[in-house]
């Protein structure tokens, strides 16, 4: 759990310590490649990451579990898709809380409202407008599922 006024990249840090001390081979295997990830962005972008961009880079490496997730499913190879599901775990604890399903269909309605979406072709407007707010506390996929409903495609 993070500590008052700790960054993110502070936190990882001091939670990779403890989980080598406990011999947490799985947590220790994920947040070192969490590690490596943040510092690959820090490269790219030339700055130490923001607690919003290492929240990106974690969102990024929770939706590879996912598409892993799917794959294995897939193929029948239930062990490796419980492994991913284990090591998403691990890397959502620095993501922040998700959205409810209810705070999502506000945000899905308050976005037609305003764009005057009525038509499928007005996804894209809704999609930009919802994610945006959302700051990727929900899942895109699922979102577009619901507006595609709701504008009736």
């Amino acid at each position: 759990m993070a500590e008052p006024g700790e960054s993110l990249k502070v936190r990882l840090s001091r939670e990779l310590r403890e989980a080598m001390k406990a011999r947490e081979a799985l947590r220790v295997s994920v947040l070192r490649l969490l590690t490596a990830s943040v510092k690959n962005r820090e490269i790219e972008l030339g700055h130490p990451l923001t607690d919003e961009e290492f929240q990106e880079v974690a969102r990024r490496e929770v939706k590879r579990r996912r598409e892993a997730i799917e794959a294995y499913e897939a193929a029948g190879r239930e062990d490796r898709a419980a492994q991913e599901r284990e090591e998403q775990a691990v890397l959502e604890t620095y993501l922040p809380a998700g959205l409810t399903d209810g705070e999502v269909d506000a945000l899905i309605e308050q976005a037609i409202a305003e764009t005057g979406a009525s038509a499928p072709s007005d996804l894209g407007k809704v999609m930009g407008l919802v994610m945006g707010r959302a700051k990727g506390r929900t899942d895109g996929r699922a979102v577009q599922e619901r507006v595609r409903r709701r504008l009736g495609s």
